[in-house]
């Protein structure tokens, strides 16, 4: 008992329909997986451009260990914001700021 199928792609992935779909059916299914698929494209690219963003995450828990490198050469630099460059150099020279 095989049911015939009919073969579509949709953004580079096969998809099976059952041969006696309508077409509207056809089209439900089809914007259906065109939708899921765009949402898994989605999440990966946020997942990825999560990933990238460490520099900012590592210095935001070396933000207070900056501020203590700066008051023991005698600067006094209270708390330092996080919109200060991540390189440490840049930071240095924006002292005179925070």
């Amino acid at each position: 008992m095989s049911e015939q199928m009919l073969s579509v792609d949709i953004e580079g992935r096969r998809l099976q329909l059952p041969a006696d779909a309508s077409p509207s059916e056809a089209a439900a299914i089809s914007a259906a997986m065109g939708a899921h698929i765009r949402d898994q494209q989605v999440a990966a690219a946020t997942a990825a451009a999560a990933d990238e963003d460490t520099d900012t995450d590592d210095w935001d828990g070396e933000r207070f260990a900056f501020t203590g490198r700066l008051e023991a050469v005698g600067l006094e630099a209270g708390r330092v914001p996080r919109s200060v460059p991540t390189d440490r150099w840049s930071a240095a020279g924006r002292t005179d700021r925070y």
